[in-house]
């Protein structure tokens, strides 16, 4: 079955045609910058070099529709009729606690959707957007929405619940949800198969760390707890995100700043963590330059960051009773041995020792980086979200 992964954003749309027969991603791109000047998609075909269009995309529709003529163009398409496009698998960041697996779209499910968008306002709409534009663009086409919070929702309830009134989750669903479960979920399967046992088996703590990052603790192939939380803010410091902090804080920072609900959300989401730090960049790898440059807040923000990555790792040790393996992966846990590194300093008591020449060797590829006689195994694992998304939406759709 070929299926269109797409992920959308406010003005983007990411898009792979895979086919899950083979688990070949026949083509994959961007359309950037929609509604804006300069609007361009950029497309990449398996067997050929990658070509970017230049012109006026100013909604998700037309994205939508350049999308699907680039894919079936006579020079840079992988098909020759929409036909060939036998279902859409959509990223859906948030599902709340109503759904705990993918599933199909249909009008009730739509409804379902923009009730949710009150706990992913940054997210959901954007996603509800790309769904309708597909509906008017691929017309008949089976859809499926596949969730980012789907595989945590076996989370225990005292991993989800804060120290807040009950009422406050019963009321308004506030509780902690967690973010990235495609990629944890295919990383923890990915390790499985490298270290030769049943995912049922294994104790696992696996680290998506890119722009936006998150840790999971995962028992028997079930996440028992994240640390993204209500919101993909929490946890981590990131590129521009605070990650963990006290919440008097923004109490008191709205006070003295005289900041609007908005103004702080963007503060938090938008000019904190690694960027709002440095001084010098959300990019990991500007960081590392500048650290080793001597730049005084990029050794700050990158040791924050290490640090608190570290904390995590040594605490899901605790909640999951034991651990087989650390896997890192996502942009930064894939492509940066200093961050792998610096995290795993002071983690011999707990097994974890990483062989330095091996990790440097692992930079965009599947390693196990662990010294010989290391009670842990540390992997590196590049993530497939969009595989995940392709197989999820095949099974929804073969088993209507």
């Amino acid at each position: 079955m070929k299926v269109l992964v797409i992920n959308c954003g406010s003005s983007s749309v990411k898009y792979q045609l895979i086919d899950t027969d083979t688990d070949v991603s026949l083509a994959k791109g961007m359309v950037a910058r929609i509604g804006m000047s300069g609007s361009v998609l950029t497309h990449k075909p398996h067997d050929r070099r990658e070509v970017k269009v230049s012109a006026e995309i100013l909604d998700h529709i037309v994205a939508i529709e350049y999308v699907v003529s680039i894919l079936m163009s006579e020079n840079h398409g992988v098909i020759k009729e929409r036909s060939e496009i036998e279902a859409i698998g959509h990223r859906v960041v948030h599902g709340g606690e109503k759904f705990s697996d993918s599933v199909l779209i249909t009008p009730d499910l739509l409804v379902d959707l923009r009730n949710l968008i009150d706990l992913a306002p940054l997210h959901n709409p954007h996603n509800i957007r790309g769904i309708n534009a597909c509906l008017k663009t691929l017309p008949g086409v089976p859809m499926v929405a596949v969730f980012d919070t789907a595989f945590h929702h076996k989370m225990p309830a005292h991993a989800y619940i804060y120290g807040l009134p009950y009422v406050m989750y019963k009321r308004y669903g506030i509780r902690r949800y967690g973010f990235h479960g495609t990629s944890h979920q295919y990383v923890s399967e990915r390790a499985a198969e490298m270290l030769g046992k049943p995912l049922s088996e294994l104790k696992l703590i696996t680290c998506h760390l890119g722009n936006g990052a998150s840790v999971a603790a995962i028992d028997g192939g079930v996440s028992i707890d994240t640390s993204m939380g209500f919101t993909p803010l929490e946890g981590l410091m990131m590129g521009t995100r605070s990650g963990d902090l006290d919440p008097a804080i923004i109490l008191h920072v709205m006070a003295r700043e005289e900041l609007t609900l908005h103004e702080a959300n963007t503060l938090l989401n938008k000019h904190s963590g690694l960027a709002g730090i440095s001084g010098v960049s959300s990019d990991m790898r500007e960081i590392i330059e500048a650290a080793k440059d001597n730049h005084a807040n990029a050794k700050i923000a990158l040791d924050a960051y290490c640090y608190r990555l570290r904390k995590y790792i040594a605490a899901y040790v605790g909640a999951l009773g034991g651990l087989d393996a650390l896997v890192y992966t996502a942009g930064i846990g894939e492509n940066s041995p200093d961050v792998r590194e610096c995290s795993c300093e002071r983690l011999e008591c707990l097994g974890i020792e990483i062989d330095k020449t091996k990790n440097n060797q692992a930079v965009g590829k599947q390693m196990d980086i662990s010294t010989d006689g290391a009670r842990v195994r540390t992997l590196v694992i590049p993530t497939n979200e969009e595989l995940v998304i392709a197989h999820d939406t095949r099974r929804i759709v073969e088993a209507q």
